[in-house]
This record gives structure tokens, C-alpha cells and sequence, in this order.
């Protein structure tokens, strides 16, 4: 279930709630009676207004960044070919289907 966050203008308090995408709280009351707390002396028809925060964003790797974190990434060249733009030393930078796996050397970058 989504949480969320409310503002009381009133009493300056930001509370989180769980509940509904469809529900909404509109009154301190309301938001109290969720949050399972008490009114801290705020009236409980007091107003509160949902925060709205930005969402979190993730962003494409780059190439430098893959290999740090010890990946690897094959760009298609023409039919059958492939850079690995990501290869640490000791690994094939040029792979096609008759590459060997020794040639890969895949354990420099994978470990248990």
C-alpha cells in the first residue's frame, strides 16, 4: 500500500500515512485516527494538504560507470560483431560467436 505525507498548515507537522490511491485525508482528525496518534492540541478539523514529492530517478549508466561496477557491455558493430567497451585488461575487446570463453576472460569481472 502507498505512503504518503501530510502537512498540517496548523501545527506545522508532516505525518505518514499508508492508505488507498482512491482515499484522501482532509482534516488533522482524519490524519491522526490513521496514524494511530493524538491531536498534540490541534482542532480536529484543522486542514492538511498532501506533500507531493518528486519521484525518484534513475539514471543510464555510462560506459566507465558498467565497468566499475565490474559489468560488461557488448555493442553490435556490424553482423556477428561485437565491442566490449566495458573489457578490463587481459579481455577480448572484439567478440564474434567464435570468441572463446578464455578469450572473454569473464572471471576478471565476475566473482561469487
Amino acid at each position: 500500500m502507498p505512503r504518503y505525507d501530510y502537512h498540517c498548515p496548523d501545527n506545522d507537522f508532516i505525518v505518514e500515512v499508508q492508505h488507498g490511491v482512491n482515499e484522501r485525508i482532509k482534516t488533522w482528525g482524519e490524519l491522526c485516527e490513521r496514524a494511530m496518534i493524538g491531536p498534540r492540541g490541534t482542532p480536529a478539523d484543522a486542514p492538511v494538504e498532501l506533500v507531493v514529492h518528486a519521484p525518484a530517478l534513475s539514471f543510464p549508466k555510462g560506459d566507465v560507470a558498467l565497468k566499475n561496477l565490474g559489468f560488461s557491455k557488448l555493442v553490435r558493430r556490424e553482423t556477428g560483431v561485437y565491442e566490449n567497451v566495458t573489457a578490463q585488461d587481459g579481455q577480448a575487446k572484439i567478440v564474434t560467436k567464435d570468441t572463446s570463453p578464455e578469450a572473454m576472460n569473464l572471471g576478471a569481472t565476475v566473482a561469487d
